[in-house]
């Protein structure tokens, strides 16, 4: 990964985030919390299309993730690839928070998820 698309930022920095992926290992984990932090409705189903779906609804959306290098670990590494195609086609403004020791993971696996 040469360079950071223009919707994400990577930083070491403590901040006060929408999502942990400490707690977001999985995708049921990882729905339920972002279904909190951005306000989806009742009904959202819990998919990668329901995601898309309810992004498209809100008014500009943003995301914030602390511990972002287990975020979606317990998964595939196509689930963070679908993550980051959706956040990218809707440009999300999206920080990927990860201790400074844990940057290199974090950037190894966005070089690998990224497209």
């Amino acid at each position: 990964m040469t360079s950071l698309p223009p919707w994400l930022t990577l930083t070491s920095d403590p901040v006060r985030a929408a999502v942990d992926g400490h707690a977001c290992r999985t995708r049921a984990a990882f729905f339920r919390a972002a279904a909190r932090a951005l306000g989806f409705p009742d009904y959202f189903g819990h998919n990668w299309d329901a995601f898309l779906d309810c992004l498209r609804d809100l008014d500009r959306p943003a995301l914030t993730v602390a511990h972002a290098d287990e975020l979606l670990a317990e998964e595939d590494l196509r689930q963070l690839a679908i993550l980051l195609e959706i956040l990218a086609e809707w440009e999300v403004p999206t920080t990927f928070a990860a201790a400074s020791e844990r940057m290199p993971a974090l950037r190894t696996r966005l070089a690998a998820a990224l497209p």
